[in-house]
């Protein structure tokens, strides 16, 4: 892999982490068809994984600092029924349960399991057909004083599922929002709040798995080039799709999915 590949993977990253189309379904879907590899493909999504975080980290820092007070002040002053923020706080950290817990004893087995091709387009057809479900008969109304720990656990679970390659974080999750009955916007929203500390977390358990890894200074650059591909394309990523969900519906991606997920499925019949 050179410097171009390092980059496009960059971008690809900045783009299907946010968008409802699968960050890691294309990673695999490039890295199988193009055989764009390096020394450890993992090794490179990490990186790429932890370019996204930022992207997060950097579009909402403001939220990021004001639930984290709320969450301190509450520890000492506990007014959730009443501090809105408190309660996101709260029901982030409660969203986090499932992922944590399926990532720690089920990762190594999707990873085995699903990390194929295959695999991939078969996930990228469900569910688009999942999105067209929630746009046909969910009633999209509602805001984030509407949720609750129970409807936490919900995205919590969502969030579980997008370990498997080619459902989407993003997808799965804005899609349970809108079940739930909320906007567009706010299920996207919450999604990407929801999604920083999981991440963080699987980042630094990514980390630990991977000390025993040691790269060279080409593989350094092309992780490096990779990562701030990824994180100058998340960043506006981030801000379109929030844009485009307060007017727009997720048809549009489920149509991409589809069109993706049988194009994959003919070139392994063709092979």
């Amino acid at each position: 892999m050179n410097i171009l590949e390092s980059i496009i993977l960059g971008i690809v990253q900045g783009l299907t982490e946010f968008l409802p189309i699968s960050s890691s379904g294309h990673l695999i879907l490039l890295h199988d068809l193009f055989h764009w590899q390096t020394a450890d493909n993992l090794t490179f999504d990490v990186f790429l994984h932890w370019g996204t975080l930022v992207a997060l980290i950097i579009f909402f820092y403001k939220d990021i600092i004001r639930y984290l007070k709320a969450f301190l002040k509450s520890l000492s002053q506990w007014d959730i029924k009443n501090d809105l923020d408190q309660k996101i706080a709260w029901l982030i950290l409660i969203s986090m349960i499932p992922a944590v817990i399926i990532g720690c004893f089920l990762e190594k087995v999707i990873d085995v399991l699903f990390r194929t091709s295959f695999a991939v387009a078969i996930f990228l057809i469900l569910i688009a057909f999942v999105f067209f479900i929630v746009e046909k008969f969910s009633q999209k109304q509602k805001d984030l004083s509407s949720l609750n720990w129970s409807k936490a656990l919900i995205f919590g679970f969502a969030q579980a599922v997008a370990l498997i390659p080619g459902v989407s974080r993003s997808g799965i999750t804005i899609s349970t929002g809108l079940g739930l009955k909320l906007k567009r916007e706010v299920a996207a929203r919450f999604s990407f709040l929801m999604s920083i500390p999981v991440v963080f977390a699987a980042g630094l358990k990514k980390i630990y798995d991977l000390k025993d890894i040691t790269l060279n200074n080409q593989e350094i650059m092309l992780y490096l080039v990779g990562f701030l591909s990824t994180v100058l394309v998340g960043y506006f990523c981030i801000k379109f799709l929030l844009n485009y969900l307060k007017s727009h519906t997720l048809n549009i991606f489920a149509y991409y999915r589809l069109i993706l997920g049988a194009l994959v499925l003919l070139y392994l019949m063709i092979k």
